[in-house]
């Protein structure tokens, strides 16, 4: 085996966090493979044997490029293109999508680690510094004195970014039934009212202050448009409204809680992620826009 082929697989090794990573710092799969792609080139250009931890090496790599990424972002967002607000308001990261397998708890033990979308959604209103040091610091336990550099400042202060991205996300992010089961018998519920036009129902497996965020991009106009809808009566509305072409939809694990995707000859039309907290649905979460789930794979049959 020749020097480059044992980097590869070294670096192949360390695949998987550094996707986790990506993935948590950009709400972007395809964001989340390119970033990773780019530490493997920046490793490829540089003398490993100088490299004495090569995990922590790539995971502030891997973190630096996505600061890129996010600042970039930033920066589009704020120029003088007119109001994005909403934009923002209505992106729904990218799903992670899992067949609904047998409910076990060998099964729940697997998916703890997942990330929810809820969380994600969080994420996206962190300035960049601050989701790059929360991520890094609570999420994969990389010390500050090693984020410091990335953000340019001193371990003190790369702390403090911490703390108060810690703080928004704890008072942002919603409570969630962590049983699958429990998660399930609400969605059956939900569609079963919502199919069957029932909307005394539907009020009734809805929180009164839901939130729904229909990510559809910015090309879909009408109806279907990316919006934000709060309240039980007006997402009810919604569900009967959008209730046909539901028909074919089937159950799945997004992000490790039971939601729900349309697949129509392969394809994947729509994914609906939920947050479900004392028998309610309290968060619902639609990615429609066309060009991103072109890139999603269908998940297999249910378990």
């Amino acid at each position: 085996m020749t020097g480059s082929e044992e980097l590869a697989d070294r670096f192949e090794e360390h695949r998987g966090h550094l996707k986790a990573v990506a993935y948590r710092m950009l709400g972007s799969l395809s964001e989340a493979e390119d970033a990773v792609q780019e530490a493997w080139l920046k490793l490829s250009r540089t003398d490993a044997d100088d490299i004495q931890n090569l995990g922590g090496w790539l995971t502030t790599v891997t973190g630096r490029v996505c600061l890129d990424l996010l600042r970039s972002r930033t920066a589009r967002r704020e120029e003088p293109m007119g109001d994005t607000r909403d934009t923002v308001r209505t992106f729904v990261p990218d799903p992670v999508l899992r067949p609904l397998s047998q409910l076990d708890p060998a099964e729940e033990v697997l998916q703890a680690d997942s990330v929810g979308l809820a969380l994600l959604v969080v994420l996206e209103n962190l300035a960049p510094d601050e989701r790059l040091a929360f991520v890094l610091h609570d999420m994969f336990a990389v010390p500050f004195d090693d984020i410091a550099p990335i953000v340019e400042r001193s371990p003190a202060a790369t702390r403090q970014l911490a703390s108060r991205a810690r703080r928004r996300v704890r008072g942002a992010t919603p409570s969630a039934e962590p049983d699958l089961g429990r998660q399930r018998q609400v969605l059956d519920a939900f569609l079963a009212a919502s199919r069957g036009g029932d909307f005394e129902a539907l009020l009734g497996v809805l929180h009164p202050d839901v939130v729904l965020r229909a990510d559809s991009g910015a090309l879909v106009r009408g109806a279907a448009a990316s919006k934000v809808v709060q309240g039980a009566k007006a997402v009810a509305e919604q569900a009967l409204m959008f209730a046909p072409y539901t028909q074919s939809a089937e159950l799945v694990l997004v992000n490790g809680s039971v939601g729900m995707v349309d697949v129509s000859g392969g394809r994947v039309l729509s994914v609906l992620g939920v947050t479900i907290a004392d028998g309610r649905i309290t968060g619902m979460y639609i990615l429609a826009d066309p060009e991103r789930l072109e890139r999603l794979a269908a998940p297999g049959p249910a378990g």
